[in-house]
């Protein structure tokens, strides 16, 4: 709607004018299933005879009283924006309206659990929603304290960011009120109401400053036996234990409640004192130890964001990035050291630098430090620049000031601006400080340009193979020439007792086209040169021919597994750059998967094992390449220790991959049990995983998919049976699905995406060809009605990247000509096009 994107100068605008002092919300759900009362007081002082606006996405506004004096409310509200005349210097403002519930994880979220028709509540504000719940001042830089007032069903569990209150009779026998205590000083989108029949398990800690913190883990009733709540509590109590001695102040908050809620647009969010989780972090059914590691990950990332984010705030969304990759570097840095999950940075390696990389290498990159000129602008900034690329250049930059210096300069900065908004320049000036180095040359960069930098090493050798010289080359891609410092490490390699096995490192900084490295002149030539050992840079590599040679041959035996990610990533991206033919990819991945140890490594290769087979291969090989990939993970799963997570994986990626009669009926077998991998157990969601790729091979349809679902009627079987029904290998089945997304504007976001990864599946991509006009026309109508979050979700899951032809690339590249605006949904279909320009990159390379 008109005024809902906010512009960074309004807001700049309105916090010249403005200071927030404290807000009264009063809440009442119990008006019905559409809306709720929301009654919002706000003390603020102004620039006195000023006018400003006042945020307030509502159904209907019954009344504004401002200092005292009744304003039309028809006058004043265009039902996103309510109008401030003639400001005092000290002023009160009252909003008294209803508000929508929503089904699209935006405000607040209303979900009715299938299983016991009980109603579900969460508050989701990142980035402008915390206006879709009550009046607000809605930018980061406008703190104030919050105390919000809830009534509700007096059997429900009640959650803000202030410790639970008791609560006081409403309606004897069916409703109670809550009155929560005021907040300290925050932001408005980390503000939170979590409120429903939720089940909670309650633990504590005693704080730096001796406080005892009280400790929730929630989660919905019929999820509750799943909930793994000690196991949570424990990875809490090691990641306070990290933060409040690197940040050197305790806790912030009173309290810290995790709330696991249905139907979660993202992984995780930061509300102070009251973090929401997606769902899919409670374990039903058995998951790889790579889901198992990201929950630990999320869960400290969040935790890290009640200091840095939270306590000190950005003032404007052009920061995001640094609140984001801190948190994501951080809680990385914890796993590694305060948990059981030692080799996080290699999962780092494997699955955040290669998102970095992928997305960093697309015509809408952008410098990590981005102009973020509005609202729209942000919401499409949550990508591998803002978290994986920044947290990346984070590590590079504790490589190049000192993992000490970094420390203090943020413990610094955190004590500094405790419950203010702050700058890039703060931190700087902190860490250039406790360091000795002048980080302008640094930030100008690598913070305010775009693109990665490719390395490879230039090798010479005499006749008996010693060194004669050794120099790194650096290349920056045409769109983006600039030429970077790195800090980072050389390792070499030789086989011992029958490992690969680094036998010298060397750590230096390389700047320039070209970086001579004399310590290395001399020695006798490695079985593998590593550039970038321990993954210290932020930069794509090359291995020079005869280190290519020995990790071809020898990949399984390297005995370090960050090494081998490296190795991984390395690969991996020569094929996506087109400089390895992608059937050779595959081969290296078939002949050396079985060995390697990394859940997240296993994880990310074979999902680039699936995206080359079924889009980088040259089309009149693609049949034949699934096909020997699907029968070589087969025999993997066979093959694999039983129990063990490669035999979990192997089976996954073979179902998604499986095509013909023979490996069909293998899924079937292992779906009704007819043939059994010992230690491999058929529950329930990898129940639904085998259906739907029976499905999608046109071996079971509608009656399998309902009888799963009669079997198993809740929130994620109905996601499940979406994605199955979407599968559905026929024209009809693919226009049934596109219509059920873009003819109506009914289905929760949940369904939204399972939807769109059922449509995406399907061996035979021409089924949706009928369906790419009728996908054009309906960009700008999509991105007009629908919520950012729906928009995006069906415009990215309906694109049929499948086709990855040139007639694809040609309506795409004509509906761009075509349409100008809006550039937030130009940059999503321009990343699409992106996609489908590499893919005809490497099957050109795949077919010499």
């Amino acid at each position: 709607m008109p005024g809902e994107n906010l512009t960074r100068a309004e807001a700049r605008e309105r916090a010249a004018i403005v200071d927030t002092t404290s807000y009264d919300v009063v809440l009442d759900l119990t008006t019905g299933p559409e809306t709720f009362r929301s009654t919002t007081t706000i003390r603020f002082t102004a620039t006195p005879g000023a006018s400003t606006f006042v945020d307030a996405i509502t159904r209907t506004v019954h009344s504004v009283t401002l200092n005292g004096e009744a304003l039309d409310p028809a006058a004043v509200s265009d039902g996103v924006r309510i109008q401030l005349p003639a400001l005092a210097a000290d002023n009160v403002l009252v909003v008294d309206a209803d508000m929508i519930y929503t089904n699209t994880g935006e405000g607040l979220h209303r979900f009715v659990d299938p299983v016991d028709d009980e109603v579900y509540l969460y508050s989701q504000f990142e980035v402008p929603d915390s206006r879709r719940m009550f009046a607000v001042f809605e930018q980061p830089d406008l703190k104030a304290t919050f105390a919000f007032t809830v009534t509700a069903p007096d059997y429900w569990e009640v959650v803000s960011n202030s410790p639970t209150p008791e609560p006081t009779d409403a309606v004897a026998g069916e409703s109670k009120t809550w009155a929560f205590e005021p907040t300290p000083r925050i932001s408005s989108y980390i503000t939170a109401l979590v409120a429903g029949p939720y089940v909670v398990e309650r633990s504590e800690l005693t704080s730096a400053d001796g406080r005892v913190i009280p400790l929730g883990v929630f989660s919905r009733a019929s999820l509750a036996q799943y909930m793994d709540a000690d196991y949570i509590f424990e990875k809490t109590r090691e990641g306070f234990a990290f933060y409040e001695e690197k940040y050197d102040f305790p806790y912030p908050f009173a309290k810290y409640d995790q709330l696991f809620v249905p139907e979660f647009n993202a992984g995780a969010m930061e509300n102070a004192g009251a973090v929401t989780f997606t769902e899919t972090y409670v374990f039903r059914s058995k998951v790889t130890e790579a889901v198992r590691e990201r929950r630990v990950i999320t869960i400290l990332h969040e935790l890290a964001h009640m200091w840095f984010g939270d306590l000190v705030t950005m003032r404007w969304w052009n920061d995001l990035w640094l609140n984001e990759s801190f948190a994501e570097y951080m809680s990385t840095l914890a796993a590694a050291e305060a948990t059981e999950w030692k080799e996080a940075w290699t999962t780092f390696a494997a699955m955040e630098k290669s998102w970095a990389y992928r997305q960093d290498q697309l015509p809408s990159t952008h410098p990590i430090v981005a102009p973020i000129n509005d609202l729209e602008d942000v919401q499409v900034n949550f990508d591998g620049i803002t978290y994986a690329k920044g947290a990346s250049v984070l590590k590079q930059l504790v490589a190049w000031v000192g993992q000490d210096e970094f420390m203090a300069g943020v413990a610094a900065y955190v004590n500094k601006h405790q419950f203010a908004n702050t700058e890039l320049t703060d931190l700087l000036v902190e860490l250039e400080r406790t360091s000795g180095r002048d980080l302008t040359e640094w930030s100008a960069l690598w913070l305010e340009t775009a693109g990665v930098n490719t390395l490879r090493p230039a090798i010479e050798y005499d006749e008996n193979d010693v060194i004669t010289s050794f120099a790194v080359l650096q290349e920056a891609p045409l769109d983006w020439p600039t030429i970077r410092p790195h800090r980072l490490a050389i390792g070499f390699y030789d086989v011992q007792g029958g490992k690969l096995v680094r036998t010298y490192r060397v750590e230096l900084d390389v700047d320039g086209t070209r970086t001579e490295v004399p310590e290395l002149v001399g020695r006798s030539r490695p079985a593998l040169a590593l550039l970038n050992d321990d993954d210290l840079a932020y930069a794509k590599i090359r291995l020079d021919g005869y280190s290519l040679d020995t990790a071809i041959d020898h990949l399984a035996s390297i005995e370090s597994p960050l090494a081998r990610s490296l190795v991984w990533g390395s690969a991996w991206d020569s094929t996506r750059d087109a400089e390895t033919r992608p059937r050779d990819f595959v081969r290296l991945v078939l002949g050396n998967i079985a060995t390697e140890t990394e859940s997240t490594t296993i994880r990310t290769v074979l999902g680039q094992l699936v995206l080359t087979a079924s889009s980088y291969v040259a089309p009149d090989a693609r049949t034949a390449t699934i096909e020997e990939a699907a029968t070589a993970l087969w025999k993997l799963a066979l093959d694999a220790a039983p129990g063990s997570d490669a035999q979990f994986q192997f089976v996954k990626f073979f179902a998604a991959l499986a095509s013909t009669e023979e490996q069909l009926e293998n899924v079937a077998h292992l779906a009704n049990g007819t043939v059994e991998l010992e230690g491999l157990e058929i529950d329930t969601d990898l129940t639904w995983e085998l259906l739907i790729a029976l499905v999608a091979g046109d071996k079971a349809g509608e009656d399998e998919i309902a009888a799963t679902l009669a079997a198993d009627n809740t929130a994620s079987g109905q996601q499940s049976a979406a994605h199955a029904r979407a599968a559905i290998p026929t024209v009809e089945g693919k226009a049934a699905a596109f219509d059920s997304l873009v003819e109506t504007d009914t289905a929760p976001n949940a369904i939204v995406r399972a939807t769109g990864l059922g449509f995406q599946r399907g061996s035979d991509p021409a089924l949706v060809e009928p369906l790419v006009p009728r996908y054009f026309a309906a960009l700008q109508s999509l991105w007009e009605s629908r919520s950012y979050a729906i928009a995006s979700s069906v415009i990215n899951g309906l694109y049929p990247a499948a086709l990855a032809n040139q007639a694809l690339r040609d309506a795409t590249a004509k509906w761009l000509d075509s349409n100008s605006e809006p550039p937030a949904l130009r940059r999503i279909v321009i990343e699409n096009l992106a996609g489908v320009d590499r893919a005809l990159a490497a099957q050109a390379r795949d077919a010499e």
